[in-house]
């Protein structure tokens, strides 16, 4: 398993070892042990997966505190284009964004903290993500940002967004309630 920093401070980009053979594929997500070696989560109290269409935007996503959590993404059927902004003030991130690959062929993971806003748009007919987050949902505390308010380029003219995410604050608008710890 390789862990990799993104530009965004305890942002991580996880490729785990695939194992292949004539059956097909064999994918270790998680391992407690290297996790806590690079000390970062490893409570998960929530586990969902969403199915979305080619064209389909989903995010910028997070919860509030007391809620925010850590969340791991992944994407096990098709690819999407994945974002993450940094909403922590006093990050020397703070504002920025950065975006990844996701794919079921090479079964990346996106590791983001607490204070970072995420979404993906979806590249191939369908695809299925995968979440762990280390708090439980709290529909009071779930909310976003816009998500073209902070320049993403999501390769989409006119993409299928939920009318709660079309609903959200831009970032300009957004009192950060996420502090930077270093």
């Amino acid at each position: 398993m390789e862990i990799r920093k993104t530009t965004i401070p305890n942002c991580y980009e996880i490729t785990p070892m695939i194992l292949k053979d004539i059956r097909g594929c064999f994918v270790k997500t998680f391992h407690q042990e290297v996790f806590k070696q690079h000390q970062l989560e490893t409570t998960f109290t929530e586990e969902y997966y969403s199915i979305s269409y080619q064209n389909a935007l989903r995010g910028l996503h997070f919860q509030l505190p007391p809620h925010e959590h850590t969340k791991m993404v992944y994407c096990v059927q098709g690819q999407v284009m994945d974002a993450v902004v940094d909403l922590r003030v006093g990050s020397p991130t703070y504002g920025k964004f950065e975006t990844f690959d996701l794919s079921a062929e090479k079964a990346n993971i996106m590791y983001i903290p607490p204070g970072l806003a995420h979404g993906f748009y979806v590249l191939s007919e369908t695809a299925i993500m995968l979440y762990k987050v280390s708090t439980v949902y709290a529909a009071k505390y779930d909310t976003g940002i816009h998500w073209d308010s902070v320049g993403i380029s999501w390769q989409a003219l006119d993409p299928i967004v939920s009318e709660r995410d079309k609903s959200f604050k831009s970032f300009s608008n957004f009192q950060s309630p996420f502090i930077y710890k270093n």
